[in-house]
């Protein structure tokens, strides 16, 4: 594949998700955007390769997919599955949470988010290490 990194031919579907988010990620891009969450730039509907990931932090390779009630279909599952092998085989992290998870507790969230990028996690600085 050419483009790894947002190809531009997924441009315009990224910003048909952009301009259509759930309520669950409107939740969460409250909280990620702007550096807000510990500093980390996040952004939404990046796309790697042929998927597009709701949220990804390219500092700490981890990508943040909210799963609404379509992702429990047999065919999802296994769609996730490949997608979740993809990404792990470009060295991604992925998380995943229910939309259901974001919109009743979204402490809970940000907490398990938080131990994904802070020590011992977080990626050395240069010199140090």
């Amino acid at each position: 594949m050419k483009f790894l990194r947002n190809d531009p031919t997924l441009k315009q579907r990224r910003q048909q998700l952009r301009r259509n988010q759930t309520e669950a990620e409107k939740i969460l891009w409250a909280h990620l955007r702007n550096r807000q969450f510990y500093g980390m730039k996040f952004f939404r509907q990046y796309s790697i390769g042929p998927y597009i990931l709701d949220f990804y932090c390219p500092t700490m390779k981890l990508a943040v997919e909210l799963d609404g009630g379509q992702h429990n279909q047999c065919e999802s599952k296994e769609y996730d599955a490949a997608r979740s092998e993809y990404l792990k085989a470009q060295g991604i992290d992925v998380t995943r949470f229910w939309n259901h998870e974001v919109l009743l507790d979204i402490q809970s969230i940000l907490a398990e988010l938080t131990l994904k990028v802070t020590p011992p996690n977080l990626p050395f600085s240069k010199g140090e290490g």
